[in-house]
């Protein structure tokens, strides 16, 4: 007893001047950079025609920095429909991510006339090992990126398309391949920041430079637009909860500078030091108390 009495007197003026420690700023909104850039670390090429890992003619590259999409004539003389996709490591249901990118150059030869300054990221996306090698694109929905034609003509970005997939619009069951959003068209080569905040299976709304443009719900497995899936994959019906992110190749150089996502999944006790205001699925097991 006397032994523990003086640990305790020695420790005291330690224990006294050690800070409490405090929960963070239940307001400040924790985003989380999916891309390091330095590297591809976390992410898992899938390009038509080859198996899920094997990032074709370094189609997808980090250069000063940038996550670049690329297509070096030796490896492609023609596109020959080598559609690409990059998949995040890690599923997501309740979250926003957002890219800040820009089109650069000229379209690859042999791409088709609607992937100019085109480009995507796929959410609530099939996961890359159920991808079949032929397969053109994952089941999924699509934001789509896209930049002007520069001849003064319309051409809005953070559209939705939807590759094995339908969506709720308006109150209605819409199963058009495209709907456009109400941006304006950006041309030439500005970056542009398009944020998508997916409430599970149900809303979803596109922003662009901070202004919504577009609004939708109950995302679901069904429709066409998508070759050479496994049949077990396309339950139609089904709605998405959760899925897969992925980036775009479709022919036309892209350049992303952010990658980024704010998970609205998380410890919603108020006691606890990592919660959050803006968590809206709660996750008990994530809760720190001390």
């Amino acid at each position: 007893m006397k032994t523990r009495l003086l640990v305790l007197l020695l420790l005291g003026p330690a224990l006294a001047a050690a800070p409490p420690v405090r929960a963070a700023d239940p307001d400040s909104k924790e985003w989380i950079s999916l891309f390091d850039g330095k590297s591809l670390a976390g992410w898992v090429p899938k390009i038509t025609g080859y198996d899920a890992g094997m990032n074709y003619g370094e189609t997808f590259r980090v250069e000063n920095g940038v996550l670049r999409v690329v297509y070096d004539k030796d490896k492609y003389p023609t596109f020959d429909g080598r559609f690409g996709h990059l998949f995040y490591k890690t599923p997501f249901s309740h979250y926003v991510i957002a890219v800040e990118y820009r089109f650069l150059g000229e379209q690859t030869k042999g791409g088709p006339d609607w992937a100019f300054r085109n480009s995507g990221v796929m959410i609530h996306g099939q996961p890359v090992e159920t991808m079949k090698k032929d397969q053109d694109f994952p089941i999924s929905m699509e934001a789509q990126l896209l930049g002007g034609r520069g001849d003064g003509s319309a051409r809005s970005t953070a559209n939705v398309c939807t590759p094995g997939t339908n969506l709720v619009f308006n109150g209605q069951l819409d199963t058009r391949h495209c709907i456009n959003s109400s941006s304006k068209t950006f041309d030439g080569d500005q970056w542009v920041r398009v944020e998508v905040e997916v409430h599970g299976g149900g809303e979803v709304v596109h922003r662009v430079n901070g202004e919504t443009v577009l609004r939708y719900e109950k995302p679901q497995i069904g429709g066409g637009n998508v070759a050479g899936y496994d049949p077990a994959v396309k339950r139609d019906g089904e709605i998405l909860t959760s899925g897969s992110i992925s980036l775009q190749s479709e022919s036309h150089p892209v350049e992303f500078r952010k990658v980024e996502l704010l998970n609205l999944v998380g410890c919603r006790d108020p006691k606890a030091k990592n919660y959050k205001s803006y968590f809206e699925k709660d996750e008990p097991s994530s809760c720190r108390y001390r």
